[in-house]
């Protein structure tokens, strides 16, 4: 049923883009699903397809400050019926409007259990004098010279182009006209420095290593950060009776996450750029800026998602870096437990473990080598040594050894497991005794 996060259309109608405002000025935002009615009742839509591209055409063009890069608009199946979902986050450039109407109680709305009211005028200018002092939009670069050679191959890459108007449809120009911060980190040349420093037992007393990977576009230092980590995150073998094991630092999904989380979600405005450390026991990824106002830390690990920097989250969505919005602190969860991020004022930590390969002592490969077998004494060796047994009941563990070409504590294991399951027993000494078959 519908809820203060939940809206059911049975169709796109007028009301849509009055919906989606409400859920951008609502912490956390929220879905609006096409093609269920009031009551739950799953009605459908016929083109998919055209639906989906005319709710975008209507969001991009109806709704001030832009909301690029704060919803997904995908197809969903229900039996044999097509739904449409939008799923909305809630914009750091709020309040959010319908066009036509201005920034007014006529053209701005926020969600109000399971329905979409009217702002009042004291909430509309609170919230636009908080957007003036946090969006690095309105926060003019401190170069105007600026180049973008390197986003530009990086479009190209995906099949895309930049077009000579892009320094408007990307964002990248203040109400005056001017090159903005956004513009600033994604050009060739800036002053953001983007470190990785390494170091040993005594931690940060103990510096071995600092590689900086700034001064340019934070989509080229993100590239470079994820191939150095990808480099650190070296494979740790195991050898076990049955198999090879193999196992990473860290978790290479729940890594690539943190990072381009950190990068996405940075608070630009203090002019620092994440942070990454690597410890011997652990790596540590630092993010400036606390959470946004009115998303609480349950709702952050549920997946519910409030970008800090719209612009900077659609280039990373349009270069194929980031996915669908909400999903990176989820997948982080999957590997790392909660306890894992830590929350300041001033800044998110996220701190992952290494993984490390505890060496076992001979009498634990000694069980897991028994354990493993437990269950195959049918097995081809095993058969083999019955058999041989059945030829010549006085055969020794020596012989067996010999004539499966195995090494004789090889054989000694699998007889031990051919009696613990009752295929075996042993009448007399070592030297002079028989084996008993007691299984055919």
């Amino acid at each position: 049923m519908e809820n203060h996060r939940i809206e059911f259309k049975s169709r796109l109608s007028d009301g849509l883009e009055k919906e989606v405002v409400a859920f951008l000025n609502y912490p956390g935002g929220g879905t609006i699903f096409i093609g269920i009615d009031k009551n739950g009742a799953i009605i459908g839509v016929n083109n998919s397809d055209e639906c989906q591209l005319l709710i975008k055409n209507r969001l991009i063009t109806n709704i001030e400050p832009s909301c690029l890069g704060l919803f997904d608009v995908v197809s969903e199946k229900e039996g044999d019926k097509d739904l449409v979902k939008i799923r909305i986050a809630s914009g750091q450039e709020r309040p959010y409007y319908v066009k036509k109407y201005g920034m007014s109680p006529k053209g701005a709305f926020i969600r109000t259990g399971s329905a979409a009211e009217p702002m009042s005028v004291r909430m509309i200018e609170d919230l636009f004098t908080k957007r003036l002092k946090t969006s690095i939009r309105v926060i003019e670069s401190p170069d105007q010279d600026l180049r973008f050679e390197q986003l530009q191959i990086y479009y190209n890459v995906q099949g895309k182009n930049l077009m000579p108007h892009f320094f408007k449809t990307l964002d990248f120009l203040t109400n005056t006209g001017s090159l903005n911060y956004i513009a600033y980190l994604m050009s060739d040349a800036n002053k953001v420095s983007v470190k990785i420093a390494k170091y040993g037992v005594r931690g940060r007393a103990d510096l071995l290593e600092s590689e900086e990977f700034g001064n340019h576009s934070i989509i080229k230092a993100a590239k470079q950060v994820l191939d150095k980590v990808d480099v650190e995150n070296k494979t740790l073998v195991e050898i076990t009776p049955k198999e090879r094991k193999e196992n990473k630092l860290w978790d290479p999904i729940a890594l690539r996450e943190a990072i381009l989380n950190a990068f996405v979600h940075n608070d630009y405005t203090t002019e620092l750029a994440p942070k990454f450390e690597l410890f011997p026991d652990r790596i540590e990824i630092t993010s400036y800026g606390s959470l946004p106002q009115g998303l609480s830390e349950e709702e952050f690990f549920k997946g519910i998602s409030m970008p800090r920097n719209i612009e900077i989250m659609r280039i990373f969505k349009d270069l194929e870096l980031v996915e669908q919005l909400g999903s990176g602190v989820p997948r982080i969860l999957q590997s790392y437990p909660q306890s894992s991020f830590y929350f300041s004022d001033n800044f998110i930590r996220m701190t992952f473990p290494k993984f490390v390969l505890v060496p076992k002592t001979m009498e634990e490969t000694m069980e897991e080598t028994m354990e493993e077998t437990r269950g195959e004494t049918r097995g081809e060796t095993s058969l083999f040594i019955l058999n041989l047994i059945k030829l010549n009941p006085e055969i020794t563990a020596a012989e067996l050894a010999t004539r499966l070409e195995i090494s004789q504590r090889g054989v000694e294991y699998h007889l031990k497991m051919l009696k613990q399951n009752g295929y075996l027993a042993r009448k007399g000494s070592t030297k002079s005794g028989k084996w008993l078959l007691l299984k055919k």
